[in-house]
Formats: C-alpha cells, sequence, structure tokens
C-alpha cells in the first residue's frame, strides 16, 4: 500500500512540475521559438514527455494544466479572439488528448519491426531537414529577418546531432519517440483550430476583419504554416529530453 502511494506521490509531483513548466513557457518568450519566418510554441512538449514517460494518465493532467492556463491567459491577457479559448472544447479538451494520443502513439510503434522503425525514423528526418533548409534558404534570399536565419540554421544542427544521438542512445527505439512527438503536436494543431472553426469560424473572422467565406483557408494556413514548424522542434526537443531521461533511468 505504501508504495502504491508513493508511487502516486511522484507522478502528482511530476504532473505539478511539467504543468508548471507548461505555464512558465507561455508566460516568457521561451514558449515560442523562430524557425524561418513563424514563431513555433513549445508549450505542449511537457504534455507529450509526461505521456511517454509515465503514462496517459499524468500526459492527460499535465495537458489539463495546459489547457486550464489558457483559459487564465485568455481572461487576464485578452486579445480580439481571446474569447474562443474561453470555451473549455477549445482550450482544454484538445490540451488532454495531446497526452492520450502521445502515449498510445508511443506505445504502437513500439511494436512495429524495426525496418518500418529505421524506414519511419528516416523519413521523418529527412523531412525536417529539408523544411529547415528550405526555410534557411529564403532567410539568405532577404525573406526571413537575420536573427530568425541564424536560429533556423542553429536548427539544422541540432535537428542532425540529434538524429545521430538518439539513434545511438536510443538504438531501436528512436522512431516512437520521434512520431508520438509530431502527432502529439498535430493533435494540439488540428484539435485546436479545427474547433475554432466548427464552433467559431464566423465570429472569428469578424474579429480579425476577414471575409468569413475565407476563415477555413485562414485557419488551414495557419495549420500549415505554424504547425510544421512546431512539429519539428518538438521532434528535436523530445527525442533529446527523453533520450536523456531514458539513459538515467
Amino acid at each position: 500500500m505504501l508504495k502504491d502511494e508513493k508511487f502516486d506521490v511522484r507522478k502528482m509531483t511530476i504532473v505539478g512540475i511539467l504543468g508548471g513548466i507548461s505555464a512558465i513557457l507561455g508566460l516568457t518568450p521561451l514558449g515560442f521559438i523562430p524557425v524561418g519566418p513563424t514563431k513555433a510554441t513549445i508549450m505542449h512538449i511537457p504534455v507529450i514527455i509526461g505521456a511517454i514517460m509515465e503514462g496517459p494518465v499524468v500526459g492527460g493532467l499535465v495537458g489539463l494544466i495546459f489547457g486550464l492556463f489558457s483559459v487564465f491567459q485568455a481572461i487576464m491577457n485578452p486579445t480580439p479572439v481571446s474569447f474562443v479559448f474561453l470555451n473549455p472544447l477549445v482550450s482544454v479538451v484538445p490540451r488532454v488528448l495531446i497526452g492520450i494520443v502521445s502515449y498510445y502513439v508511443y506505445s504502437l510503434f513500439k511494436r512495429i519491426g524495426k525496418k518500418a522503425s529505421i524506414a519511419t525514423l528516416f523519413s521523418v528526418w529527412i523531412f525536417a531537414l529539408s523544411y529547415l533548409t528550405f526555410t534557411f534558404v529564403k532567410g539568405i534570399k532577404g525573406d526571413v529577418e537575420l536573427f530568425g536565419s541564424i536560429f533556423n540554421f542553429i536548427l539544422i544542427i541540432l535537428t542532425l546531432l540529434v538524429g545521430y544521438f538518439s539513434h545511438e542512445k536510443l538504438q531501436d527505439n528512436a522512431a516512437e519517440i520521434v512520431v508520438s512527438a509530431a502527432m502529439g503536436t498535430l493533435t494540439n494543431t488540428l484539435g485546436v483550430l479545427s474547433t475554432i472553426y466548427l464552433i467559431y469560424g464566423q465570429e472569428y473572422a469578424v474579429k480579425l476583419g476577414l471575409d468569413p467565406d475565407k476563415v477555413g483557408k485562414f485557419i488551414l494556413g495557419i495549420g500549415i504554416t505554424n504547425g510544421i514548424p512546431e512539429i519539428i522542434v518538438a521532434i528535436i526537443i523530445v527525442t533529446s529530453v527523453v533520450a536523456s531521461l531514458k539513459k538515467r533511468a
């Protein structure tokens, strides 16, 4: 009985720490990383790490804290479109699902064969490097400010290093972490943007001064422009952190 209580206390402590990290990232510039012309949010990354390391309950609870913090931010620092985050279906549910989806994708990919795992991993890293290289070249041509281009180059180096060292440390277990990070991020992006479109599409367009008939394309554009960089950054950070934690375990 005592062992179970300690186990529960440990997990709740982890939930508190990771949830606090999400909140801090949201309150400071640390929560946003410049990738090419956009800024990728990393506030959801503690949710993915919690799910991979401790399971869907911990991941879901960290996601709950993240979601509730989004509501708090919408109240305390309102913008013309903050009203959408007052609805838990937009701000909370997708964030809870990040932890659940991340864990089960992780579990699923642990069971795939070695060849499929290597092929998946190779494809993801090639895609990440291709996108970062493309945005870096655009930056050199003057489409992106200098700081963004420099940071983009740093991300290319980090992607190469993380790809190599994760393979060395995790061997055949790297694919499930990489895919889990990608799918967890995609869950956040799709969950939030799709519920905004379905519930508040017209009102959202009016608040931004957009043509209501084109709000779908606008939201899709946000998903593509921000979603891809966020997936890449999540893969780099989650893979690095989980590899380090598993090495110490």
